[in-house]
């Protein structure tokens, strides 16, 4: 790594510290009730303190988050093999399947809180929110092998599933682990979002629960702390399936091998 490279990736860094040490400054300077806006070595302070209930609460809302990802990605390449090998099952279901995506998922949640328990009601939230962009993303890319090569795969009398298994799913690849990162993100934030109405009804014991219940209180330093949490939590979640991405792609997709250049 070059010096231009190492000041370009600490940029963002220095920029963070930048706005906390602001933060920290105005907090401090105009004297702002922490009730109102904590300073950030208040949050940090709530956060080791309180780390024994909010660690807890993160272990559950990372369970549902990891679960409902998990289901969205076995459901969603499984329906979209079946898209892929029968195109009048696609076009008869994923019309229902984008119907579903474009539905607000804040509505469907207090719905779903009737007739499920709130963990399975918070567990199929998150799924749902996960589901549409691995599937659609695997089923694009599917459908985009190279025409050449399906030509040859029927010049050698290739079945389907041969076709399905040595040529499309290779392609896909990309397709699906782009859909991934976007499914582990929503995941997260159907988590959250089926917590915050869960908490509302007085059940729930994820992070977005304890933001709810701090609410109440009026103990906004923990709220700030657990936002902390949800917000680091999304992030590695990202980062770590974007280095799985280039893992997987690195020596053969220009998506990956571009960025060594």
């Amino acid at each position: 790594m070059n010096r231009r490279e190492f000041i370009e990736t600490m940029l963002p860094f220095v920029a963070l510290a930048l706005g906390l040490l602001a933060w920290e400054g105005a907090v401090r300077y105009y004297a702002v009730p922490p009730y109102i806006l904590p300073a950030p070595s208040l949050v940090i302070v709530t956060l080791i303190e309180d780390w024994g209930t909010l660690s807890g609460s993160l272990i559950v809302t990372l369970s549902t988050t990891f679960e409902a990802l998990a289901a969205a990605v076995v459901v969603g390449v499984a329906v979209a093999i079946v898209f892929a090998q029968w195109r009048l099952v696609e076009r008869a279901f994923f019309p229902f399947a984008v119907a579903m995506q474009v539905t607000p998922i804040v509505a469907i949640a207090p719905l779903l809180l009737i007739y499920l328990s709130s963990g399975a009601a918070v567990l199929v939230v998150a799924f749902l929110v996960a589901f549409f962009p691995i599937l659609a993303n695997t089923t694009l890319g599917l459908s985009s092998a190279d025409h050449n090569l399906t030509d040859l795969f029927r010049l050698y009398r290739a079945s389907r599933w041969q076709q399905l298994v040595w040529l499309r799913l290779p392609s896909a690849l990309p397709y699906f682990l782009a859909g991934l990162r976007i499914g582990g993100g929503l995941a997260l934030i159907g988590a959250i979002v089926a917590e915050i109405a869960a908490g509302s009804a007085g059940r729930g014991a994820g992070l977005a629960y304890r933001i709810v219940e701090s609410g109440f209180r009026l103990n906004i330093p923990r709220m700030f702390a657990a936002l902390l949490l949800i917000s680091a939590s999304g992030i590695t979640i990202y980062l770590v399936l974007s280095a799985l991405s280039y893992l997987l792609l690195r020596h053969w997709h220009d998506s990956a091998r571009g960025r060594e250049t």
